[in-house]
C-alpha cells in the first residue's frame, strides 16, 4: 500500500512538474 502511494504521487508529481516547466517557458 505504501510503495502504491509513494508511486501515485511520483507519477502525479512528475506529470504536474512538465505541465507547469511548459507553462513557465511560455
Amino acid at each position: 500500500m505504501r510503495v502504491l502511494v509513494t508511486g501515485g504521487a511520483g507519477f502525479i508529481g512528475n506529470h504536474l512538474i512538465r505541465v507547469l516547466a511548459k507553462a513557465g517557458h511560455r
